[in-house]
């Protein structure tokens, strides 16, 4: 798959979070990158920033939050492109819920692990 095609598939993640939830969401931008960092060649995405549930008064002039979507290990997993929208998606609202201050534990529970 292509890296066009995956970032549309990112996109199109992106959209299917509901408008409500959107629409909270705060100084926060969402990558696709190859790879990454450091060699982890089974992460899949990445959070990184302050959940909005930490932010207080000192929360400002700050960079956006980051959140990372690395297409290498989700096409390794993967099998079919199916899989991978699957996946994808999966991966998408679960970098997002970290956002929201959701950790992993919680979206183990609820699926999204």
């Amino acid at each position: 798959m292509s890296r066009e095609e995956f970032e549309e598939l990112v996109g199109e993640a992106l959209d299917r979070i509901p408008a409500e939830l959107t629409r909270l969401m705060d100084n926060v931008a969402v990558f696709v990158e190859d790879e990454p960092p450091d060699g982890d060649r089974e992460l899949l995405g990445l959070y990184e920033g302050t959940p909005l549930t930490e932010r207080g008064e000192w929360y400002a002039g700050v960079l956006p939050d980051r959140i990372t979507i690395f297409r290498g290990p989700t096409l390794r997993m993967c099998r079919t492109r199916e899989e991978v929208v699957e996946e994808t998606e999966i991966t998408v609202v679960h970098e997002i819920a970290h956002h929201f201050g959701i950790d992993d534990a919680r979206l183990h529970a609820l699926g999204y692990g």
